[in-house]
């Protein structure tokens, strides 16, 4: 590197000269069109100064940088960034070393106070990226919270990537006691009243909630520090730019914002132009890229084949922990069902899941109680779910750059994984769309026309598919996981003449004497007895003790005013 230097009249310690003006390497002359990405991630720039003549003599030389520039980056560790003792214990604690790419960028900015904008690919890092330094600063200036206050807030698109990202900050600030929430739908208000009530360091809410607990004056934003907006993009796509500009209205202008995104459209650019200021831009890998770890490949199958496909691939015990992405709630259902009858513990997550029923299935996947789980694109985005092996896309996504955060569920944290899609006749063009956006050709096997394939879905269907999974175990029972705890004196007990135990006397009889039996009497106002309504009849044996006449008028009920001044009327 040292001759490098002496070339280029660089310094010995960094790639940067005293000007600080950084070109990427592809804009050299002689490199037109070339786009060297370092091999941790990270886009490889060069001083406006190192333009000299010693790259056109000795091209290797680009290459020499990029090494020296790997080996800087892979050398730090979160000892050197001068983190709070506290947060180093808890990452020690979780066996956390080695800072990722976008961690080592982004967390000396944040720290310093600054505004960021972060794009990165799923599966980076993103979350302790910007929740080390927030409780970083906390702790270096702690005040007590004020209550119905939040001095940290974080926007989620989905209920389970705020719950991670909740997860992520009890776990890095065990040692800090800061008061953290998470807040969403589909759940009671009570609770999350109650935690707002006691005020907080950070909040983890979606936008819809938070904007009912405004509204409510149960929250006030006034005294917020740090804003951050994760997965901006598909903010974008469900269709909360509109929320999002109203709870940043409700925050003082004077506070750090920090965006993270895996893509950066057109809107959203336009947003983060109206929000930050002069923020440090970090993008780590181009747009829409592909982890290299990830072995893709494409299967030709038809669109009424592709259950039995799937089916006949969890035959290879290789697939341990598999996810499966449809793009319907109702097609998730299906296929969930349809693996359940070819004897694949599966199960299925969507939005029209109750929040209950989301957590206790993606629990008891995490737990290896499901071996695939099948979700609609709501677990595409932040769901961190340890030894992923497979990701199957049963029907290609819509959006291209979906794709890259499906398939990024796995091979997470250094691991390998694979990511297999079904492409059906009338999918071709979606294909076509995500080769172009990743930049790569996917290699493709063509199953079409199998007999095998047909005759086993012939027998899957034979033997009967539910329109829906059954729902995991939690030890309770179906009866009891539906209806919620029973009273024990109530189960299997059912008396011989009828009743309700817990009426049942201390003797344990329920008639001291039994009641005699007396003819009808209708000037008694009393109903005649019959099989139906007669208590000391059980069985259906009974007969009824007065039988009406023909002719006999029909009278209304007698709780009821009659509206025909009580004459009735006669039978037909």
């Amino acid at each position: 590197m040292s001759g490098l230097s002496s070339a280029c009249g660089a310094s010995e310690r960094s790639p940067v000269c005293s000007r600080g003006r950084l070109l990427k390497i592809h804009s050299l002359p002689g490199h037109a069109g070339r786009r060297p990405i370092h091999p941790d991630g990270l886009t490889l720039r060069l001083n406006r100064d190192w333009r000299c003549a010693a790259f056109r003599r000795e091209p290797r030389l680009l290459r020499v940088a990029a090494c020296e520039r790997n080996r800087s980056v892979s050398n730090k560790t979160f000892d050197s960034m001068n983190l709070n003792p506290a947060l180093l214990q808890a990452l020690a604690s979780e066996g956390y070393t080695t800072p990722t790419p976008i961690q080592t960028q982004a967390i000396p900015d944040v720290m310093a106070g600054k505004d960021l904008l972060g794009i990165a690919q799923t599966g980076t890092g993103k979350t302790a990226a910007f929740a080390l330094p927030i409780l970083h600063r906390l702790a270096a200036n702690r005040t007590p919270p004020v209550p119905r206050t939040t001095r940290v807030l974080i926007l989620s698109p989905t209920r389970e990537l705020a719950s991670q990202i909740g997860e992520s900050f009890k776990t890095y600030g065990k040692h800090l006691g800061f008061r953290v929430a998470v807040i969403f739908g589909g759940v009671k208000y009570g609770p999350q009243e109650r935690a707002l009530q006691q005020g907080l360091d950070v909040l983890v809410a979606a936008p819809g909630r938070l904007l009912d607990h405004l509204q409510q004056k149960t929250l006030d934003l006034s005294r917020t520090e740090i804003f951050v907006l994760d997965e901006a993009d598909q903010m974008l796509d469900l269709g909360f730019i509109k929320p999002i500009r109203q709870i940043v209205s409700r925050i003082p202008a004077k506070r750090q914002n920090l965006f993270f995104s895996a893509t950066m459209p057109t809107e959203i650019g336009k947003l983060a132009g109206e929000l930050l200021k002069d923020p440090v831009k970090v993008q780590v890998t181009p747009q829409a890229t592909t982890v290299q770890r990830i072995n893709q490949s494409v299967i030709h199958i038809e669109q009424g084949r592709k259950r039995a496909l799937l089916t006949e691939m969890f035959s290879d015990p290789t697939f341990t922990r598999c996810l499966v992405f449809t793009k319907t709630k109702h097609g998730a259902d299906k296929v969930a069902a349809y693996l359940e009858a070819g004897g694949v513990e599966a199960g299925a997550i969507h939005g029209n899941k109750s929040q209950p029923q989301r957590e206790r299935t993606l629990e008891a996947f995490k737990k290896g109680k499901l071996r695939v789980l099948v979700a609609t694109d709501i677990a595409a985005r932040g769901i961190d779910v340890d030894g992923v092996s497979h990701v199957v896309n049963f029907e290609l996504p819509f959006v291209p750059e979906a794709y890259v955060h499906r398939i990024g569920r796995t091979a997470r944290a250094g691991a390998d994984g694979t990511a297999i899609s079904f492409v059906a006749g009338d999918e071709m063009k979606l294909l076509r769309d995500i080769e172009k956006v990743t930049r790569q050709k996917i290699p493709a096997i063509d199953r079409r026309n199998d007999r095998q394939l047909a005759s086993l879905d012939a027998s899957i269907m034979a033997s009967g598919v539910k329109s829906k999974a059954s729902m995991p175990d939690d030890g309770r029972g179906d009866r009891q996981q539906q209806r919620g705890p029973r009273n024990p004196r109530r189960d299997g007990v059912k008396l011989e003449g009828g009743g309700q135990p817990h009426r049942v006397r201390k003797g344990g009889a329920r008639d001291a004497r039994p009641t005699p039996e007396r003819a009808f009497d209708p000037l008694a106002r009393e109903r005649p007895r019959q099989a139906h309504n007669d208590p000391r009849h059980s069985g259906g044996g009974g007969t009824a003790v007065a039988v009406k006449p023909e002719g006999e008028i029909k009278r209304r009920p007698r709780r009821r005013r009659p509206s025909n001044g009580g004459q009735g009327y006669a039978k037909a």
